[in-house]
């Protein structure tokens, strides 16, 4: 297979994804009914333009349908492609129980159809027609139920012939479109097939349901093998970054991209599993100290996602948190240690979540799982009892937020937190659930916020080791500095409010961090010399919610980025190393660069984009949401990537046109998010804690007080 091939099936399926989502799995009125006709006469697609009904074999416990993920492993060059007939030497040299192998191998009987059951959608995308007549740029076409239609020759896409059915590696088709690349998904999805090669890419389309194809018995027949020996799967991709980095001693990296509820995390997981498998001996397992590492590498995810993760619109288990997960490796090709950065934890979920959404899991956990005298001692209320916990408890199907949070601390004590830290982690928790209850009113005759009941300002102080007094002291009447001079200013109610939500905010990301910290100790205290590393990206997934806010606006500017990066790597790097090495090649203008929306958010000045535009504003003490819009519209409005809402819903709203899609933004809050100013006083007073937890999560704050 030519490398040319591999690119633009890399092309198509960077573009084709989100296209993808909505033509497969949103439910709206579109139809994608794609089927081959008989080879007599041409065989093509016709872009459908009326409505239909189909019944389409999907099931999932989820409000949406099937969300296709995909990654992408730098240096893992794909060999040559395999058609849907060539399995018998792949099932020669392993043997997969029967219940793997329905999901691993392809079958062509009329029977061979994926287990899900059937569910009506409307669909409105490609049908399968054949030409009749052809006039100038008018061509007749007749789709299979022998209606005839007449239509450009501009919405016709090319079918590929039967041989190429359910083909494991799309650069492989002859034609290669969006509706072919569209049919071949969707078939190899109802054949129980879910891992699909696109070129550089491997595809996944989220099943929502677990299968068997992860066992020891699959890590094992992945195992040193080549890309074209075994089906696709994830596990192929991993076994060839690893055998790369051990075989050209160059670090690698695996990316992990798609929608919110894509499958990034869990594919994520599962390339953690693959390695802490495959990067050990029995030589190695004698080593306690290891196997301990490979361990904790493997509970190191349940915490992280039982306080970073959270239940959305889209995904049960949203991770509301990106993180670059470093497995390093000796010379040998054993895992000697591991390293996790973290990116945009969305800290504003701990306050404010959408009506069927959740905060992070620990939160649920928690309240439905302490019992007895831990629960006295975090001082914890029935779900109905706190502010922040909007829709009191929502509840995720089939699974039991008391058992979660057991298995949470088990995990914790598998990684080391002793039981002073664990309960200090928790105490923290609940503070941010009581700081939600803490409310202020007006007083009568000013504009001066007062607590009439400070009961959970009584109970948070108590969990945080503080004095109450000097705490509402320090969110009514703070001190701060005029001059040389020390002053008490009263706050308004609204000031008050917003400290305290800033501070739960910051009172979490804080937490958060510490965990961070304390995993990346225990998992870092190998004494072995790393050679090289395998990185895996996993980031929060393209949003487009019904309202997107700041939160929206930071996560999609990431996968702007992302995808301007593989853009770059793989379109243009790699066209300038085939100049370098002599390879007679025409250089290839994809048109995918991203630049003009990355520059709108991203511009310092000349003009200054969104970011810049905000910051600007938060300088100017009269300045609000709706002048910084004003500001926006003025300053960008001819900017091709930016307009207003068709539609306008609020004063507040602008649409950026992202590489997947255009996004209405709401600018509600957005200058109180970008500030999230913190009280001083009150940051003081934590950092003076009683106990040593807390002082030690505030202590870049320890100053004496004005």
């Amino acid at each position: 297979m030519g490398m040319a091939a591999c690119l633009a099936a890399a092309l198509l399926i960077s573009v084709l994804l989100y296209m993808f989502y909505d033509l497969l799995v949103r439910q709206k009125t579109e139809h994608l009914s794609c089927c081959h006709l008989s080879e007599v006469n041409p065989a093509l697609y016709v872009e459908k333009s009326s409505s239909d009904v189909i019944t389409t074999p999907l099931d999932r416990a989820h409000p949406d349908h099937a969300h296709p993920g995909h990654a992408h492993s730098d240096h893992a060059h794909p060999d040559h492609a395999r058609t849907g007939h060539s399995h018998s030497s792949a099932l020669d040299m392993a043997d997969p129980s029967p219940d793997d192998a329905q999901f691993l191998f392809l079958d062509n009987t009329s029977t061979a159809q994926a287990d899900w059951s059937g569910k009506k959608m409307e669909r409105e995308g490609f049908e399968a027609a054949s030409v009749t007549k052809e006039t100038g740029d008018e061509v007749e076409v007749e789709l299979s139920n022998g209606q005839k239609l007449e239509v450009n020759k501009e919405d016709l896409q090319k079918m590929n012939p039967p041989k190429f059915s359910k083909v494991e590696d799309m650069a492989a088709l002859t034609f290669l479109n969006e509706a072919s690349v569209l049919h071949n998904l969707k078939e190899r999805y109802y054949s129980s097939l879910i891992y699909t090669y696109s070129g550089l890419f491997c595809v996944v389309v989220n099943p929502y349901k677990m299968l068997p194809i992860y066992s020891e018995k699959v890590v094992e027949m992945y195992k040193g093998k080549k890309r074209h020996e075994v089906p696709p799967h994830i596990y192929s991709i991993t076994d060839n970054a690893y055998r790369n980095m051990m075989q050209d001693r160059e670090d690698q990296s695996i990316l992990c991209t798609g929608e919110s509820g894509a499958g990034k995390t869990e594919n994520t997981k599962k390339v953690i599993q693959y390695l802490a498998m495959v990067a050990s001996s029995q030589k190695v397992k004698k080593d306690s100290s290891t196997g301990e590492l490979e361990k904790q590498l493997l509970q190191a995810n349940p915490i992280l996602e039982a306080f970073g993760n959270a239940k959305t619109v889209k995904n049960d288990n949203s991770s509301r948190f990106g993180k670059f997960i470093k497995l390093n490796f000796d010379v040998t090709g054993y895992i000697v240690g591991a390293n996790i950065d973290t990116y945009l934890l969305e800290k504003s979920r701990c306050i404010r979540q959408a009506a069927v959404e959740r905060a992070f899991h620990i939160f649920y956990y928690m309240v439905a799982g302490a019992k007895d005298g831990l629960r006295e001692e975090l001082l914890l209320e029935d779900f109905s009892s706190y502010r922040f916990l909007m829709s009191g408890h929502v509840e995720i199907p089939g699974q039991e937020d008391d058992e979660m949070f057991e298995e949470t601390l088990a995990s914790m004590e598998i990684m080391g937190f002793n039981e002073e830290e664990r309960t200090g982690m928790l105490k923290v928790v609940s503070t941010v659930l009581q700081l939600g209850n803490v409310k202020f009113e007006k007083e009568r005759n000013s504009e001066q916020a007062t607590m009439p009941d400070n009961t959970a300002a009584q109970k948070l102080c108590h969990l945080q080791g503080i004095n109450v007094t000097d705490f509402t002291r320090a969110v009514l009447t703070p001190r701060i500095k005029v001059g040389r001079e020390v002053v008490q200013k009263a706050q308004t109610k609204q000031q008050a409010d917003f400290a305290i939500d800033a501070l739960a905010k910051a009172m979490y990301e804080r937490l958060f961090r510490w965990i961070l910290a304390r995993v990346n100790k225990t998992l870092d205290k190998s004494k072995r010399q790393a050679s090289s590393f395998l990185g895996i990206l996993d980031i929060a997934g393209f949003e487009i919610f019904e309202d997107n806010s700041f939160e929206q606006l930071c996560i999609n500017y990431t996968n702007e980025r992302l995808q301007q990066l593989f853009n770059h790597t793989m379109f243009i790097m790699e066209q300038e190393e085939y100049k370098r090495e002599g390879i007679e090649w025409t250089f290839i203008d994809f048109g995918l660069d991203l630049q003009p929306c990355i520059e709108l958010i991203e511009r310092p000045n000349n003009p200054p984009g969104i970011l810049a535009l905000l910051d600007e504003e938060c300088w100017f003490p009269k300045a609000t949401d709706l002048s910084f819009v004003e500001k926006l519209l003025n300053t960008h409005s001819s900017h091709v990537k930016f307009s207003k809402p068709k539609q306008y819903k609020d004063k507040l709203m602008f649409t950026v046109l992202h590489y997947a899609g255009k996004v209405d933004y709401n600018a509600d809050s957005w200058l109180t998010k970008n500030m999230d100013p913190l009280n001083d006083n009150v940051t003081s007073l934590l950092s003076n804690s009683s106990s040593p937890f807390i002082q030690d999560i505030w202590k870049e704050c320890k100053t004496s007080l004005p």
